[in-house]
């Protein structure tokens, strides 16, 4: 085996497209059930990325688009946002994985490299995805650190990388924002960025690798572009 010994992903816009294919029509289905005449375009999706939480964005979508007062917005709210949630389980299946990540993991359970997630999209969401994309690791990943893990920030990364029991130079990051590398970087763990096309044009300075897909790269040649 090689230097490298634990790799940790991001989940949204780095496994897979998900708020574009995934999030923002659940949202959208989600208001449409409820009876509201609020349909976010991806273009406008894309700006309320900015924001954290989809339960934020669609209590601020309420408050600017609907005459309900702040009292029926803070009742309303959890309720849509868990009919989002379950329209979003219904289609996350469906989602397939970005290019070359399956080969990715799958090379690295082969080289007994251990796998984790760190990510602010729920628990639920994270293995309802790897269980349909790429059953075989879902016991693989350990530990998943979804929203209920809080905030992704520089802590959460030293938490996740000091439970797998490897030296920071021993882990890679692989992220698609530059909040999710700011964090990798906090942490002092080496980040490559891939990158979508809401990201594309981010600030990445730093990252040991950006580019556009893992489509044609392989476990080896990734690390060494990012360890050596």
């Amino acid at each position: 085996m090689g230097r490298l010994k634990a790799m940790i992903f991001d989940v949204d816009g780095t496994l897979a497209d998900t708020e574009r294919n995934g999030h923002l029509v659940a949202c959208n289905e989600a208001f449409a059930q409820m009876g509201f005449n609020i349909r976010w375009s991806w273009e406008e999706f894309r700006e309320l990325l900015k924001i954290p939480g989809n339960a934020r964005r669609m209590r601020l979508a309420l408050s600017a688009q609907t005459p309900l007062s702040e009292a029926d917005i803070d009742r309303i709210v959890p309720e849509l946002f868990e009919l989002k949630k379950a329209l979003y389980l219904k289609r996350v299946g469906g989602l397939p994985l970005r290019p070359g990540v399956a080969g990715i993991i799958r090379e690295a359970i082969d080289r007994g490299v251990r796998l984790a997630i760190v990510s602010v999209t729920h628990e639920e969401q994270i293995i309802a995805l790897l269980k349909a994309q790429i059953p075989e690791a879902l016991d693989v990943f350990d530990p998943i650190f979804g929203q209920h893990a809080g905030e992704k920030n520089a802590a959460l990364y030293t938490r996740c990388a000091a439970s797998l029991g490897c030296d920071s130079s021993e882990v890679l990051v692989i992220e698609d924002s530059e909040k999710g590398f700011k964090a990798a970087q906090g942490a002092g763990l080496p980040c490559a960025v891939i990158y979508n096309d809401y990201t594309k044009g981010q600030d990445f300075t730093g990252a040991e690798l950006v580019a556009r897909s893992l489509e044609y790269l392989d476990l080896t040649l990734l690390e060494r572009l990012c360890l050596d």
